[in-house]
């Protein structure tokens, strides 16, 4: 029992310590000050709800910085072991994407900056950009808690975003279809 206790709140340290670097670096996305409230926490993200299926209504990017089998490097840590990764495009799709905060359906602390989602995952979301701090219900499931949220746009921005393959560079199996990077997160290999 100590044995299992151990290992799983050393697990814990280290996938809380690759969560804490979220700094701007040039995002156009980012209006928020960087700061420890404006931090996000990825360590619960469920890789195993990620297929390759799109939201309805996602148009594929006509002419992406990056194609579909494209080989690059993501300089964001969204989630441990995902910044410095090779990471191979498995999609590309314009649309509009945002970071933001809310208090999980669940219970439990507010998560902050998340992210990404797109307008796809916002309930009755339409085609129009929303400014920071306009309310939104999401409805997609990264995270426990997620869907259903009420939350509050922090950033917003039209881009393409991509789904991308990758293993860990902490080791561990590979990740598949993670939804979603930036361009100015990705940079070729």
């Amino acid at each position: 029992m100590k044995k299992g206790l151990f290992i799983l709140a050393t697990a814990l340290v280290v996938v809380i310590s690759g969560c804490g670097n979220t700094a701007n670096n040039g995002n156009e996305a980012s209006n928020t000050p960087n700061n420890a409230a404006s931090s996000m926490n990825h360590s619960e993200m469920e890789h195993e709800n990620m297929t390759s299926e799109v939201p309805e209504g996602l148009k594929e990017a006509a002419n992406p910085e990056y194609k579909v089998g494209d080989q690059v490097i993501i300089t964001e840590g969204h989630m441990a072991g995902m910044k410095g990764a090779t990471a191979t495009i498995v999609g590309a799709y314009d649309t509009n994407v945002y970071a933001v905060s809310y208090t999980p359906t669940t219970g439990g602390d507010p998560v902050t900056n998340h992210k990404w989602v797109i307008q796809q995952d916002l309930k009755d979301a339409g085609d129009q950009l929303y400014v920071p701090g306009t309310e939104v219900v999401l409805n997609v499931d990264h995270m426990p808690g997620m869907k259903g949220a009420t939350a509050t746009v922090d950033t917003g921005e039209q881009t393409t975003v991509y789904m991308v393959d990758y293993t860990p560079t902490t080791g561990g199996e590979p990740v598949r279809n993670h939804k979603w990077v930036t361009g100015d997160e990705l940079k070729a290999k």
